[in-house]
C-alpha cells in the first residue's frame, strides 16, 4: 500500500541529529478518529548517554538491521513510551534487551497492557540514570499525558505529539492535507494539534510552555513531521504563541 504521507527515506536508518543524538524515521501508521485513518510518520530518537548506554525514545519497530545498528552504538539501557500514546513497539524492543530498564508515563492508553511490560513511571523530574545529561518534565491533559526532554550536552529538545509539525506537499491526499491545515500542524507553523492542545488546562500548556523555554534548547526534535535543527527558542514561542 502506498503510504498516504510520503516517507523520510531511507527508514529504518540512523541519522546523526546532533552529538551523541540519531534519529530513526520509521514506517507510516494510521491513528483512527471516528471514521477517518489519519496518516502519521514515525520517528525514533536515540541518545548515548556519559557512560555509553543507549537511551530510546518513541521506538519504531525492532527489526533485525536497525537493532544491529543500534545497539552499535552502546548497551541498550532505557526504553521509553513518552506519552499515553506513543508505546506500539516498546514491548517489541524489551523482548530483544530484556535488561533494559522500560519508562513510561502514568497514563497509558488502554492498550497499552499488551505492548508495554512492567515499568518505572516518568516523573517530573529525570531519575538518578540520566540526570547527568537530560532534563524532563511530564505535561498532563485530560487525555494524554507526555513526557518532555532536553539532551543538555547538545540542547537538543525532543518532543512528542506537544508539537507536529507536517509538510503539505508530503500528504498525497488533499482531504488529510486540509485536515492537517485545521488541525494547525502544517509547517512552517507546526504547533500542538488543536483537538490536543483543547485537553491540556491552559496554565499547564504555559507553564510547559515557559519551562521550554527556559531549557534554552538549539534543536528540536518531533516524533512527526518535519524537525526544527535550529532557531529552536524562536520556533517555540512560535508554537506556543496563542497560550502564553
Amino acid at each position: 500500500m502506498t503510504d498516504a504521507y510520503r516517507p523520510y527515506a531511507p527508514l529504518g536508518i540512523l541519522k546523526p541529529f546532533a552529538g551523541d543524538v540519531w534519529i530513526v524515521d520509521g514506517p507510516e501508521i494510521r491513528f483512527d478518529l471516528a471514521f477517518l485513518h489519519i496518516p502519521f510518520p514515525t520517528r525514533m530518537t536515540v541518545v548515548r548517554l556519559p557512560s555509553g548506554a543507549v537511551w530510546l525514545h518513541s521506538p519504531i519497530p525492532a527489526e533485525a538491521s536497525l537493532v544491529e545498528r543500534v545497539a552499535a552504538i552502546g548497551p541498550i539501557a532505557h526504553i521509553v513510551a513518552p506519552n499515553s500514546i506513543h508505546y506500539s513497539w516498546v514491548g517489541a524492543w524489551s523482548a530483544r534487551f530484556p535488561e533494559a530498564q522500560v519508562w513510561a508515563v502514568s497514563r497509558l492508553d488502554k492498550g497499552a497492557a499488551a505492548c508495554v511490560p512492567p515499568h518505572r513511571t516518568l516523573g517530573h523530574a529525570p531519575p538518578a540514570e540520566w540526570e547527568s545529561a537530560i532534563d524532563q518534565l511530564v505535561v498532563e491533559g485530560s487525555r494524554v499525558f507526555e513526557a518532555e526532554f532536553l539532551h543538555r550536552p547538545s540542547r537538543t529538545l525532543i518532543l512528542t505529539d506537544l508539537i507536529e509539525n507536517f509538510e503539505r506537499e508530503r500528504f498525497r491526499s488533499p482531504f488529510y492535507r486540509w485536515l492537517a491545515h485545521l488541525g494547525g500542524v502544517i509547517h512552517p507553523d507546526g504547533k500542538t494539534p488543536s483537538d490536543l492542545r483543547r485537553t491540556f488546562p491552559k496554565a499547564v500548556l504555559e507553564a510547559a510552555a515557559e519551562r521550554l523555554i527556559a531549557w534554552d534548547p538549539a534543536r528540536i526534535i518531533v516524533a512527526h513531521g518535519r524537525c526544527y535543527p535550529d532557531n529552536a527558542v524562536a520556533e517555540l514561542r512560535r508554537a506556543f504563541r496563542r497560550v502564553r
